[in-house]
């Protein structure tokens, strides 16, 4: 039987499009279970419903750029990634182009020009590393993507992301036309994002599952400090609850 969505694609994109959509923002978006697990099995699509799916759609439908750590790229695929086409005729309705593009942060660039994040792209992808890495890499992927180079690479974060100057880099994206900027993992890349201060938006839809085991949280890597958000919506989808809160 069809998996049949809680909620409504008109009130979702309703309720994610940003008000002011020249002004530079990253939304994180996440999918975790009731005692804290951002994975099942290793991957976060387990976790998951059609009403979870059909949000994160409608972020997708809504943003400029999908931005991903190379990590999530080699766990999740992300070949193909588009909109379908009512929500591409949304998009052209206000303004944008059929599809987001997307973008991954890559330090080590240890990324195969024929992969599928590639390969199969419906639009030219981005690379966002930083100086220090391979200019050899570099070149290999030019081909195949738009190559960002952001910061010297001499962060001193655990993660490779902390290596790319992620402020520097969403600049890099504005300049391209890419403000609104959605963000979905992994844990080390909204660690890093944290750490950077550049987090507007944490949008988490709440599965009601208890997972247990060793599955890490949805950030790896920041700094222990409060930072306060407060809450923009909690929409009730079933059992799931799609959650999403703004930087205070």
């Amino acid at each position: 039987m069809t998996e049949t969505p809680a909620v409504d694609r008109g009130q979702l994109l309703e309720a994610y499009a940003p008000v002011q959509r020249a002004t530079p923002s990253i939304r994180m978006n996440f999918v975790a279970s009731i005692d804290g697990a951002v994975t099942l099995d290793g991957r976060s699509g387990g976790l998951g419903d059609a009403s979870d799916r059909l949000a994160m759609q409608a972020m997708r439908t809504v943003a400029d750029v999908v931005l991903v750590g190379a990590g999530t790229v080699r766990a999740e695929g992300y070949g193909g990634l588009s909109v379908d086409e009512a929500d591409a005729a949304w998009r052209r309705s206000h303004g944008l182009a059929d599809q987001p593009r997307i973008a991954v942060v890559s330090s080590r660039l240890d990324l195969d020009p024929r992969h599928p994040f590639f390969r199969e792209a419906v639009r030219r992808p981005i690379v966002v590393t930083h100086a220090a890495s391979a200019e050899l890499r570099r070149s290999a992927l030019a081909d195949v993507a738009d190559v960002l180079v952001c910061g010297d690479g001499d962060g001193d974060g655990d993660g490779v992301e902390s290596e790319v100057d992620l402020a520097e880099a969403q600049r890099a994206l504005a300049d391209l036309g890419l403000f609104q900027v959605l963000c979905e993992g992994g844990p080390h890349l909204f660690g890093a994002l944290l750490d950077a201060d550049l987090v507007d938006e944490v949008c988490l839809s709440l599965s009601p599952l208890l997972i247990g085991g060793q599955a890490g949280r949805i950030v790896q890597g920041a700094r222990e400090s409060a930072r306060s958000m407060r809450l923009g919506h909690a929409l009730p989808a079933g059992d799931l609850l799609l959650l999403r809160y703004l930087r205070e």
